[in-house]
């Protein structure tokens, strides 16, 4: 059912914990599922230095939660912005259908945690755009 790179993920997590002087936090969740997924940023300049992640759920999202973590470390937030859920499925090498939906909260956890690190900067928040299930969207000027 599910790839090695998801097991070993699963198993040990990176970047597993609460951030308390966090630049950003972003929190989703799934009304399906109960799957809850928050991300903590770190970001000096306009990079991301540190990141860390708490996720409720199934083994599919924590595996999610900590391989998106791992991609978007030392990404600029434009570049994490654009980060996909078809890009970290691929980096674990799949995901039952059923599952799918798990990586779609890692890359919106992203995206309200630089929502989040935006507006405390005074800065107006990214438009996320409808990209539906695996749609990217792009970050607006600003």
């Amino acid at each position: 059912m599910y790839t090695e790179r998801v097991i070993a993920e699963f198993t040990n997590p990176e970047n597993v914990g609460e951030m308390a002087d966090a630049d950003g936090v972003g929190e989703v969740g799934s009304p399906t599922c109960g799957d809850i997924m928050k991300i903590y940023l770190k970001v000096e300049g306009d990079r991301i230095a540190d990141v860390r992640f708490q996720t409720f759920g199934c083994a599919a999202a924590i595996a999610s939660s900590s391989m998106a973590t791992r991609m978007i470390r030392g990404m600029t937030l434009a570049e994490a912005w654009s980060l996909s859920n078809g890009d970290v499925v691929e980096s674990l090498g799949g995901l039952p259908p059923a599952k799918v939906h798990c990586s779609v909260l890692a890359s919106d956890a992203i995206r309200a945690a630089i929502n989040d690190w935006r507006t405390r900067q005074g800065l107006p928040p990214w438009d996320a755009g409808s990209r539906g299930c695996c749609g990217e969207a792009e970050p607006e000027n600003g």
